[in-house]
């Protein structure tokens, strides 16, 4: 039975919204096709009709889940408030794929960590919009900074065994990312 182009499409996104949520919570090396395929309700025979291969479907999860996130909060202490959260340290499946997958997609295919980049520099351009107050170059430093802090303190708080340190590591890097990017009352008589 032939297929709707809707319905491809449909599939298509079934899969990718699967696929992003196993990768996250998982790793890329703990989730098969198969797992992928059951989880976007889909019969494993139909993958090839989507994906060229495993590592073409960890491409473009990625490549899809960055897309997601173009709409996401430019002001950088409202989104590090967001992010540093224990909500969102606590959801691996739908939570930040750099915090997630950041280590694992170095060794995956050069499409995945093109992906991985491109989300990087969506990232750095749209909290470098959101730091008032500095010029451009300025701006993306201190994005460059602040995105580094944050994704490096959603891993720490994630792997330590104590919630009070986990906590501590959030609040800690939120009040840092605060201060560093409170506008200077220096830049702002220039």
């Amino acid at each position: 039975m032939r297929v709707s182009r809707e319905q491809v499409a449909e599939n298509r996104q079934k899969i990718l919204a699967a696929a992003s949520r196993l990768f996250r919570e998982r790793g890329f090396d703990a989730v098969t096709v198969a797992d992928v395929m059951k989880a976007a309700g889909l019969t494993h025979g139909g993958f090839y009709g989507y994906f060229r291969s495993k590592d073409d479907l960890i491409a473009q999860t990625l490549a899809h889940v960055y897309a997601q996130g173009a709409a996401a909060e430019t002001d950088v202490a409202r989104y590090a408030a967001n992010y540093l959260s224990p909500s969102h340290r606590d959801n691996l499946a739908g939570g930040c794929p750099t915090a997630a997958l950041g280590a694992e997609t170095v060794r995956q295919s050069p499409d995945a960590r093109a992906a991985m980049a491109n989300g990087l520099r969506q990232q750095i351009e749209r909290l470098s919009r959101g730091i008032p107050g500095l010029q451009a170059a300025q701006a993306r430093k201190a994005a460059i900074g602040s995105w580094s802090a944050m994704v490096g303190a959603v891993i720490l708080a994630r792997l330590v065994d104590d919630p009070a340190l986990s906590d501590e590591v959030l609040e800690a890097t939120r009040s840092w990312i605060g201060e560093r990017n409170a506008p200077d009352e220096k830049m702002k008589s220039r």
